[in-house]
This record gives structure tokens, sequence and C-alpha cells, in this order.
């Protein structure tokens, strides 16, 4: 097995059986054809034909896009069309730059192959016996990837706060690190992907971070997503990645970002240029 592996287990999905979503014209995502047909029903929101589902020519504006898209998906929920409902909006637009165009629930944003968003923190200690990264272990009841392994912190990013509020955030509620420690976190660039996954097309962009911990920090989480902790030597995080599928899919990308910026990855590896471009896609 190889840091390849990783990426190859991200590959780019199949478009062929999808139909385009569109609002206003701009393609947004990707919709399988079953779902299309789910989505057809609700007539006064979404236009579905052979090629395409967009949005009924009437609605005009974020609040009025947003309210009847979440009527109607509240719907397809309650009927189990929609799995693991989560309650938390995440913005759907062109681009991050982009305002969005409407808020969506982070459950169906996979259904509809939109971009999404998300903070993953590379939390770390340096001392005399090297570098030391936090792992957790995410708990069984995850509704995506339960029991593998993960950042110390990560998570989407929803609409209405920032990225740095919701690194703050997320780092309070997943390992209970302090503002004032989170406030060192290096933003360090991020990973790019779009792959099919059981819950649907995804199409991510992750902000990375960087975040040397105190040698004596404990983290502790809160929010019932991690299970338990590991402090790991970065030579059995590497053969963990390398030869393992233990870290969830993405997480073992960011891990995999962080060792070639740290140059335990080194230009001369025989995968570097592939890594490098499987990384961004």
């Amino acid at each position: 097995m190889s840091f390849l592996d990783r990426i190859s287990e991200c590959p780019a999905p199949d478009l062929s059986a999808c139909r385009s979503f569109k609002v206003d014209g701009l393609d947004l995502g990707w919709v399988k054809a079953d779902f299309a047909q789910s989505l057809g029903e609700f007539t006064d929101v979404f236009r579905v034909t052979d090629g395409s589902v967009e949005l009924a020519e009437g609605l005009k504006g974020f609040d009025s896009r947003t309210g009847a898209i979440d009527g109607a998906l509240r719907v397809l929920a309650g009927r189990g069309v929609i799995k693991d409902w989560r309650d938390e909006f995440f913005p759907v637009g062109e681009s991050f730059a982009e305002p969005a165009l409407f808020n969506m629930d982070r459950s169906a944003v996979p259904l509809f192959g939109v971009w999404a968003y998300g903070v993953h923190v590379n939390g770390y200690i340096e001392d005399g016996d090297g570098l030391k990264m936090w792992i957790g272990r995410r708990s069984l009841d995850k509704p995506t990837a339960p029991g593998k392994l993960d950042q110390i912190v990560a998570g989407g990013q929803p609409a209405g706060i920032s990225l740095k509020e919701n690194l703050i955030k997320e780092c309070q509620e997943e390992a209970s690190i302090p503002s004032d420690v989170v406030n060192r976190a290096v933003p360090v660039g991020g990973i790019s992907y779009a792959t099919e996954r059981p819950e649907g097309l995804r199409r991510d962009v992750l902000f990375n971070y960087d975040l040397e911990l105190p040698s004596d920090f404990q983290p502790v989480n809160t929010d019932g997503e991690i299970a338990e902790f590991y402090l790991w030597p970065i030579e059995r995080v590497m053969e963990v990645v390398r030869d393992t599928d233990e870290f969830k899919f993405n997480c073992a990308m960011v891990v995999i970002d962080f060792l070639i910026r740290r140059g335990y990855i080194e230009p001369d590896h025989p995968q570097y240029v592939e890594l490098l471009s499987g990384l961004h896609r």
C-alpha cells in the first residue's frame, strides 16, 4: 500500500448519468436521476428535464429560494429520501468568493453535488522526542465514516459565520481548545476534490490549519462527535495513513498535505507529483 492509495480512494465521479443543477443559468452541481425524479414532484420549486434540474422561474432572491427549497427537502427527509437531516444550513453558490444564492440543509448538499467547505486542524506538539500529532477517532454514531480516524478538529462550514468563527467554534466543541490557543492556528492552504461517496457527490474545499499545542494539553470532546483522542509520533501517523484505510478518506488527504509541507514526504518520493496533483482537483 502507499500514500497514493489514499488519493485513489477519492476518484473523480462519473457524471454521465447525472443532470446539471442550475440556478439563474449558473451550473452549481449535479443530480442523479432517481433524486431528480423525487424533486420533480415539487413543480413550484424545481423544473426537471431530461438534462437538468432548475429552480422554478418564479423563485428569485435568497430568502425566497431558501424557504422554498427547504420546504421541499423537509418533505423528502420525512419520507426517508434524504437521510440524516442535520438542521444545519450550508451556503450554496457558484464559488466560495461569491455570495450564496440560497442556503440548504447539510444533509442534502451531496445529493445536489454542490460545493461545500470545511475547516481541518492539524494539532501537534514538538518536544525532545520529535513531532507528535493529535488524532481523533470518530464516534460510532456519526452519520459519515463512523469509527474512522480524523484530525483533532474538523468540521463543515455552515452558513452565517466566518471561517475564523467556525474554527474557534469547532475547536471548542470537538477538543476544548481555548480561543487564545486557537488564535495561534496558522492557515496553510487547503485541498479540494470531487468524488462519489455513499452520501452522494462530494465536491469539497477543505481549509487547513496547523496548530502547535502546549505539550501538556489534553483534548476533551464536548459535542459527542469524537470517541477518543490519541497522541501519536508522526512516524506512526505516516504508517497508518500509508498502510491502512483507518483514516476517513479526506482526513488522510489532509495528513498527506501536512507531511508534504513539513518535508516528511520529500520531492524525490516516487509519487510526489501525483500526490500534489491529487490533493487539488
